[in-house]
């Protein structure tokens, strides 16, 4: 009997200030050259680092694909390693965006909880990939940035009952290639799919309460 596919859709983001290249989404160009295996169906998404277009964009790819998970990829200057996030935060979004923009009531979605967590374990997926021959570090976080990197990740939790993920890279060469985040990308994806008969259990528990 044939397995049924799994559908995966992996975001990264665009030019902004001081990343005219941006090394999150280099890395999705290259974890697309890698695949994720024959059993799965990805999708990339550049996302322009603009808080309405992510408004609009999230719903539509979750009507779309339905995937079993969305991973949004985003930069951060200050990190040395691959950083996994653990939720996103609703509040707190003052900082423009490339069209000089931020939202009136400085927040995700009115009315929603102040902090959302992924229902994958990050904490996990981090001891799972930690593998000397990935030649990547990798940590886990509980502070997107309040920057779009939270806002994107926030709202996508939000849409799918936390089946969301946001990975960090460091800028280009600070110390990672393109090719080694594309590598560590593949792995930690793999990771949070291999945990996902658990972690979809966990979400329809949630749903339940």
């Amino acid at each position: 009997m044939e397995r049924s596919r799994s559908t995966v859709v992996v975001t990264g983001f665009g030019p902004f200030g001081g990343h005219p290249t941006n090394a999150s989404w280099v890395a999705v160009q290259e974890l697309q050259k890698l695949g994720l295996g024959d059993e799965v169906t990805m999708y990339v998404y550049e996302v322009p680092v603009e808080y309405q277009k992510v408004l609009d964009l999230i719903p539509s790819l979750w009507r779309r694909h339905n995937p079993e998970l969305l991973i949004h990829v985003g930069v951060s200057g200050m990190a040395t390693t691959v950083t996994l996030e653990k939720c996103g935060h609703n509040h707190g979004y003052k900082v423009l965006d490339n069209l000089c923009y931020c939202p009136d009531s400085h927040c995700c979605v009115q009315g929603g909880p102040d902090c959302i967590e992924s229902i994958v374990d990050m904490d996990a997926v981090c001891n799972t990939v930690a593998d000397p021959q990935l030649d990547v570090a990798v940590s886990v976080s509980k502070d997107a940035g309040r920057y779009l990197c939270d806002f994107i990740y926030y709202t996508s939790l939000h849409q799918s009952h936390g089946r969301s993920a946001f990975i960090h890279v460091p800028p280009l060469g600070k110390p990672y290639t393109a090719e080694q985040l594309g590598r560590s990308l593949q792995a930690i994806i793999g990771a949070m799919l291999g945990m996902l008969p658990h972690t979809n259990a966990k979400m329809n528990c949630l749903l339940q309460h």
